[in-house]
């Protein structure tokens, strides 16, 4: 395989611990606490939970994982990849214990209904994912191919968009499936509050045009955009007389509201309610907390981890189990789930962190800011919150992703968009099994056998004084049977410095198994080792990206399907 690795300029010497690294972290964890907590509102708004959920998220997830997980430099908090669950969960809840004759567009009643339900479905999904920990299973995630992963991530952001897209304007999204509020957007433009769309629109201008600005101006890259968003749209909201729009309750209508934890401790925490678990919707929604939430967990601190700079790696079973332990502890007090949150992630990085402890401090920010300054949240509009979402929703469904994905071939592009369409349509369960049920059937269009799918065909041949192992696979390399190829190469390199996989009598090398290959050839090369992978050279790509699906003999087009 071709060589991809970027170089970079060696890092500095890093000293582990706390203390020789607070000058360093403190700092980190100070910039990561600014952009996370207008998100962290935002986002457990946008998820029908109380908008503090959010900040008690992000404080479990820094204080507790920071001590539980090996996992250096991601932070733990909210993300919006979980939103249209954790949303679907309150609401599908909520119609079924609201009284009859309950208006399912009454989202209010609704949610005061399913978030207790809500929090019960949380918490047993947290003990899921401490037994995929502690049973090991993080390796189970790289069964699932990487295109409709990133179908269902794409199909969050454009559900994000459409829904947060309503409370950038002072609407309130229609219920249903995300088709119905994309269907709905058009009536935006008749029936938007004028006043709170200037700032709606204020804040989305900033999203976009920030980053360009920091480009330029060096003095500014230290500043995260939604700090400009809160610093604009709160003297806006005031001006504009925000905070005299009161709702039926007497509370501020287009502003975010949140208890005083000092003076009313009680009412900024709520318990879970057990009783949805017996149910099949909480079956559902135990199951997509679980495997998404976990997935989206484990596929944020690999590509962290490939950022690091000093390369550090995260042992995902421990990880699993710690955000495991932190999710069922959140969901026990009110808060939302939590995942390694890849955005706050890499601006940790890139502002300097070099331990976990930048997360402990994020998470200790956050909770003295909510504890000192709660009359500041009290004025943030949720239009600035919800214009940070629709930013960050089609951060999620970027152009750039269906680009990305047609040149590693049309077959991907294909499963990409279908998986897009059905989660759009129905769920993402039934969305995500339809791309996977597609990869298979393109799969076996291209030569694929079936008995390829149950387990790696490979014969083992080894050099006369035993240094190199040549490991010939047969049939087919894909994401199906990725788990025994990838078993077979580490079992035969361990005591040797290098492996040989011979890949010329596959009938069909898929991407996920590409894209899996180039990342073992360079963890083994981290650790002296060498992955050397032949016999593609028969093979035709399916596209002219280097980590492109493979098909034996010659086709008539290099993107055939």
């Amino acid at each position: 395989m071709a060589d991809h690795k970027t170089s970079h300029a060696a890092p500095p010497r890093l000293t582990p611990g706390l203390v020789p690294n607070l000058r360093f972290d403190v700092p980190s964890g100070f910039l990561v606490f600014l952009i996370a907590m207008p998100l962290c509102l935002g986002i457990a708004s946008a998820s029908q939970y109380p908008p503090i959920a959010g900040i008690w998220t992000a404080v479990i997830g820094g204080v507790l994982t920071a001590f539980l997980s090996n996992s250096q430099v991601t932070i733990k908090g909210p993300a919006a990849g979980l939103i249209v669950i954790v949303s679907g969960a309150v609401l599908d809840l909520g119609l079924g214990a609201a009284p009859a004759g309950t208006d399912p567009a009454d989202l209010a009643t609704l949610a005061r209904y399913g978030y207790p339900l809500a929090l019960g479905i949380g918490v047993a999904a947290g003990v899921v994912q401490i037994l995929f920990g502690v049973m090991r299973a993080a390796k189970v995630g790289e069964v699932i191919p990487l295109t409709p992963v990133h179908g269902m991530l794409a199909a969050i952001g454009i559900t994000i968009m459409a829904k947060q897209f309503f409370v950038m304007f002072g609407l309130t999204a229609p219920a249903g499936a995300p088709i119905d509020s994309i269907h709905a957007v058009p009536t935006v433009f008749r029936t938007l509050d004028p006043t709170v769309s200037w700032i709606g629109g204020a804040s989305l201008a900033i999203m976009i045009a920030f980053p360009l600005l920091k480009t330029r101006v060096a003095l500014l890259r230290p500043v995260p955009a939604q700090v400009v968003v809160v610093a604009v749209a709160i003297p806006m909201g005031l001006a504009l007389g925000l905070d005299g729009v009161l709702n039926d309750k007497g509370a501020a209508k287009f502003l975010v509201s949140v208890p005083n934890v000092v003076a009313s401790p009680a009412a900024a925490f709520a318990f879970p309610d057990f009783t949805a678990l017996a149910t099949p919707t909480g079956i559902k929604y135990v199951v997509l907390f679980a495997l998404v939430g976990s997935i989206e967990s484990m596929l944020s601190s690999q590509a962290i981890d490939m950022i690091d700079p000093w390369q550090r790696k995260t042992d995902q079973n421990r990880d699993l189990l710690a955000v495991g332990v932190a999710n069922a502890l959140c969901s026990a007090v009110g808060a939302l789930p939590m995942i390694s949150e890849i955005v706050r992630s890499k601006a940790n990085i890139d502002n300097g962190a070099r331990t976990r402890y930048a997360n402990l401090f994020h998470g200790l920010f956050l909770l003295a800011f909510i504890l000192l300054l709660p009359f500041v949240v009290t004025l943030i509009p949720l239009a600035a919150l919800g214009a940070m979402l629709v930013f960050t929703g089609f951060r999620l469904a970027s152009p750039r992703e269906f680009v990305s994905t047609y040149k590693v071939g049309a077959e991907q592009l294909v499963v990409f968009v279908t998986t897009i369409v059905v989660v759009l349509c129905t769920d993402l369960l039934i969305g995500v099994a339809a791309g996977v049920a597609l990869k298979v059937v393109i799969h076996v269009l291209n030569g694929a056998p079936l008995s390829s799918f149950l387990r790696a065909d490979v014969e083992v041949a080894t050099t006369d004084d035993g240094s190199v192992v040549v490991l010939k696979v047969r049939k087919a390399a894909l994401f199906a049977n990725w788990l025994g190829l990838k078993a077979s190469i580490l079992k035969h390199a361990a005591g040797r410095t290098e492996v040989v996989l011979d890949l010329s009598e596959t009938k069909l090398v898929d991407h996920s198994t590409m894209e899996k290959l180039h990342q073992l050839e360079r963890d083994l090369a981290a650790t002296g080792k060498r992955l050397k992978v032949i016999g593609l050279d028969t093979h035709t790509a399916l596209s002219h990206h280097p980590l492109a699906a493979r098909r034996s003999g010659r086709v008539d087009s290099p993107v055939a399907v």
